[in-house]
């Protein structure tokens, strides 16, 4: 990268990032709720509050929850095949996903009056925040970078992920899914909304779709989640864009997004560059699995990968680097990289660029992404 946009030149740090990232974010939820109409109440379906008062019960969290990691031991180890830069954060508490997640969930649902698609959409979050956080308790527990094997993971995901479908196939056709405090509205959430007005009907073929969607998303958003801040902000940015996309006709899906962003927000003043604790598998496949939930209940699918397209071109690095390896191996046992490492964000790290150039640049296009599904879809 030019040395005119690097990081010292501009003066930038991890906390004029995040803060020009929160600022940005409110400024555009309270502008967005003006101009719908919503009014910026207590309980009322709107996105500025929610996400608002998620993001400061999720930084005290932290300010609380922190100490007791560090004094539980509950230390991140390095992967000695990664960037050499990373070794200095070993030692950096980590499971940051166990107060940031559970304070967005609480806001979500008293907002929203525990309404069934948020408790739906909470329970599925909560589920794979568990699976995240029996793989990094294993972590901790083994004192090394291996946790629950990769089987027992997926087939946790994929159990989950049936289960979640098998709720919401009964709900197909029906006023539930449209639910917001009584007012119904019938949905069949199997259409998937494209851009520019045009709807996909999938009928059945929409569940093994949905199911898929739940295990790459919350797959993606563990890959993402490599550099400080990075997996934090784009995920605020992601769920802002999705909470914008199902307002219309999902409000209380929009509050649930608003909710999990402003949570993201707050985990980003411990977690932004130098990052005081990590979010762990416990946030990462949290977030995945909550983006998926609500682009499945929703019928947004198509918005939803427009939204989190940044997170699969850093699954598909992965896959592309794995298979030109073994498609290249030679006599020797050795086969070629595509990338200078794997996922994406390790690449720009290893060509030169510095934590906060990569984390800047990623906002950027994660912010360029929410716009155009923003455009297109609503």
């Amino acid at each position: 990268m030019d040395a005119r946009f690097s990081s010292k030149s501009v003066g930038l740090s991890g906390i004029k990032l995040s803060a020009i990232l929160a600022s940005c974010l409110l400024v555009a939820a309270i502008g967005l709720d003006i101009a719908a109409g919503r009014p910026l109440a207590w309980g009322a379906a709107d996105i500025a509050l929610p996400l608002i008062i998620s993001a400061g019960l999720s930084a005290f969290a932290g300010g609380a929850v922190i100490p007791i990691l560090r004094q539980l031991k509950a230390a991140q180890f390095i992967r000695e095949d990664g960037p050499r830069a990373h070794l200095k954060k070993a030692g950096t508490p980590t499971m940051g996903g166990i107060f940031f997640i559970p304070a967005a969930v609480f806001v979500a649902l008293v907002w929203t009056s525990f309404s069934v698609p948020v408790v739906a959409v909470s329970l599925l979050t909560l589920a794979y925040a568990g699976i995240g956080w029996l793989d990094d308790w294993q972590v901790m527990r083994q004192r090394s970078n291996k946790g629950i094997s990769p089987k027992m993971k997926l087939m946790l995901q994929v159990s989950f992920a049936i289960a979640f479908c098998l709720w919401a196939m009964t709900l197909t056709g029906t006023s539930e899914v449209g639910t917001s405090k009584g007012l119904e509205a019938a949905i069949d959430i199997t259409a998937v909304a494209l851009p520019f007005g045009l709807v996909l009907p999938l009928g059945f073929l929409f569940w093994p779709l949905a199911g898929f969607v739940l295990v790459a998303e919350s797959n993606a958003t563990n890959l993402t989640d490599g550099v400080d801040g990075l997996m934090g902000g784009a995920g605020a940015i992601a769920l802002f864009g999705l909470s914008v996309l199902v307002a219309p006709t999902h409000p209380d899906l929009m509050v649930f997004c608003a909710s999990l962003s402003g949570a993201c927000l707050g985990f980003l003043v411990h977690n932004r560059n130098p990052a005081k604790v990590f979010m762990g598998d416990t946030g990462s496949l949290a977030l995945g699995g909550a983006l998926a939930a609500v682009g499945i209940l929703s019928g947004n699918l198509f918005g939803l990968l427009i939204v989190t397209l940044l997170f699969f071109a850093e699954t598909l690095s992965v896959i592309l680097q794995v298979g030109y390896y073994k498609a290249t191996k030679g006599p020797d046992g050795k086969g070629k990289r595509l990338f200078k490492m794997a996922p994406l964000h390790h690449h720009f790290e290893l060509s030169g660029w510095s934590e906060l150039q990569v984390v800047s640049v990623f906002y950027i296009i994660s912010a360029l992404l929410a716009t155009a599904a923003i455009s297109t879809l609503s």
